[in-house]
């Protein structure tokens, strides 16, 4: 099957049947030809569904197949749409930025459930398109959150987002938390995590079409947290939440490190919807010492 190869007929579900087995048939997810025909139309699935019958103008049978043609080619559908979903918003994302995922917005959602019922200061580090700070000032409006980001361009895309989602986000510059001069209450961040040696078993539109920046890091993907365990101390109350993601083969070091660091610290290390090791909680307490 070629892309010069129209479908049988006319109808959404005609063409969605020809998108689906021409991916399928290139190698790529089938299943991004319906994403991408919700998107470009606009659609919920029960709009997909009752409109299956229905004729696609031809207008939106060539935008439609210049998409699919893309997406054959390993382009990701959420850089051909130019966003992704993330806890019910759309969200803007580039190759400057991290596709945002299910398993972090799962994560997010619980430790949104963990915090105390009172206004805190949020640092949220690596904020690529802004998901997790924009998420966490929408759910929380009386919480303070400053995004960092070492990438100019992924924190152009962040503040983009935060206007159009109206959230009141302090976006800056930095390596880290090295730009950050106040103490907060709740640190998160989605780091980079992926060692060199895990690329032969990636994804390849992920190498090809996401920031290297923000998907590899040094000493076996381990390099950001044992930074993150060494420089957070200047920058956390002595009451502080932390959450960050790591790869689902680093639970072990990763709670070794911060272990090693916060000695006194509450930790669980929880693990996402498809049962791998995906996210590390960490609360440390005030420590008051009696007369």
């Amino acid at each position: 099957m070629t892309i010069n190869q129209e479908p049988k007929g006319t109808t959404y579900e005609e063409v969605l049947q020809w998108a689906s087995s021409f991916l399928k048939a290139e190698g790529q997810e089938e299943h991004g030809a319906e994403w991408l025909l919700k998107e470009q139309m606009n659609w919920t699935t029960t709009q997909l569904l009752t409109s299956r019958k229905s004729e696609m103008p031809l207008s939106e049978w060539k935008k439609y197949k210049d998409g699919i043609l893309k997406a054959s080619e390993g382009i990701p559908v959420q850089h051909i749409i130019g966003h992704e979903w993330f806890f019910g918003r759309k969200f803007k994302v580039t190759s400057d930025t991290l596709i945002p995922r299910p398993e972090t917005e799962e994560w997010l959602n619980q430790y949104l459930s963990r915090l105390p019922d009172k206004p805190l200061t949020v640092l949220d580090i690596g904020t690529g398109s802004g998901v997790l700070a924009i998420t966490h000032k929408l759910e929380r409006p009386n919480d303070r959150v400053i995004a960092v980001d070492i990438s100019p361009k992924a924190l152009a895309v962040a503040e983009e987002n935060a206007a159009r989602l109206k959230a009141d986000v302090t976006f800056k510059t930095s390596d880290l938390a090295q730009s950050v001069r106040e103490k907060v209450d709740v640190v998160v961040s989605n780091p980079p995590y992926i060692s060199a040696d895990e690329i032969e078993v990636m994804d390849a539109s992920v190498i090809n079409h996401e920031p290297h920046l923000a998907l590899f890091a040094e000493e076996e993907g381990l390099e950001i947290y044992k930074r993150l365990a060494r420089e957070l101390t200047a920058v956390m109350k002595p009451e502080c939440w932390l959450i960050l993601e790591y790869g689902y083969r680093q639970k072990n070091q990763v709670e070794s490190i911060f272990t090693e660091a916060f000695p006194q610290a509450h930790i669980e290390m929880w693990k996402d919807m498809s049962s791998n090791d995906r996210a590390l909680y960490l609360f440390k307490e005030e420590v008051t010492h009696e007369d």
